[in-house]
């Protein structure tokens, strides 16, 4: 289980610097299959590491509309390449990407 997280949370980290949260619907998908798999799969071991599996997919969901705002904070690396759309997002939501009485500070 520890590690179906583990190696989810870089591949949304991923999603999210070349692709954007827009990247949503491959989380989604991979679960969606996962589901489907796991309600189909008699042995319970299988079926159980494919119902941890599907979780952490849309688990993924949640963290990759996150890890954009974690971006946007400047908490992780924004892509090179898609720098316009991080400082219209950051125009359009202004203070709104901090948390209540977590905005830094001008020095």
């Amino acid at each position: 289980m520890f590690l179906i997280i583990g190696i989810g949370h870089p591949i949304v980290i991923k999603l999210e610097y070349y692709y954007g949260k827009n990247s949503w619907w491959v989380l989604f998908l991979a679960g969606a299959i996962a589901v489907v798999l796991s309600l189909i799969i008699e042995n319970n071991l299988i079926s159980s590491i494919c119902g941890a599996f599907a979780f952490s997919k849309f688990w993924g969901i949640h963290e990759l509309i996150a890890q954009e705002k974690r971006v946007l904070r400047g908490w992780f690396p924004e892509n090179p390449a898609r720098h316009e759309y991080y400082e219209k997002r950051r125009r359009e939501l202004g203070d709104a990407i901090y948390p209540k009485g977590r905005k830094p500070q001008a020095k």
